[in-house]
C-alpha cells in the first residue's frame, strides 16, 4: 500500500497568533505546515525547499505579500507554487494581487470551510 505524502503549505504572517491559528487548523486536515514571520525569512524557505501552497499576509513590513509574489514570480529558478493572498482589509487591491501573480484571496476574519476548500482546489 502507497501513502502519499502530506501536502507542504508555507504560512506567512507577521502575527505570531494568525501563524498558530492557520497551523493548527490546517495541520487537523492533514497538512504538513510551516511558518514564517516576514517575507525574507519566507523567500529563504521557499528558495530552499518550496512548498506545495503559499498563504501570504498582504500587509507586513519590510516586505508585502506582493512583494513577495511578485519577488517568487520573477525567480525563474522556482517552479510554480499556488500562492492565496490573507488579507484584513476590505478594499483589498485584488487586481495588483493577481497581476504579481497571487491565484486568490482569503479575508479575515478567515472563513476556514472557504480556506480548506479553495487550498483543496489548488492542490487537487
Amino acid at each position: 500500500m502507497l501513502f502519499s505524502k502530506p501536502r507542504r503549505i508555507l504560512v506567512v504572517d507577521d502575527v505570531a497568533d494568525n501563524l498558530l491559528l492557520l497551523q493548527t487548523v490546517l495541520e487537523v486536515e492533514g497538512y504538513e505546515i510551516e511558518t514564517a514571520l516576514n517575507g525574507c525569512l519566507a523567500l529563504a524557505m521557499i528558495e530552499d525547499s518550496p512548498p506545495d501552497l503559499l498563504l501570504l499576509d498582504v500587509m507586513m513590513p519590510d516586505m508585502s505579500g506582493y512583494e513577495l509574489t511578485e519577488s517568487i514570480r520573477q525567480n525563474d529558478k522556482l517552479p510554480f507554487i499556488p500562492i492565496l493572498l490573507i488579507t484584513a482589509y476590505d478594499e483589498v487591491n485584488v487586481a495588483e494581487g493577481l497581476i504579481k501573480g497571487a491565484n486568490g484571496f482569503i479575508r479575515k476574519p478567515i472563513d476556514f470551510d472557504l480556506l480548506l476548500t479553495k487550498i483543496s482546489e489548488i492542490l487537487s
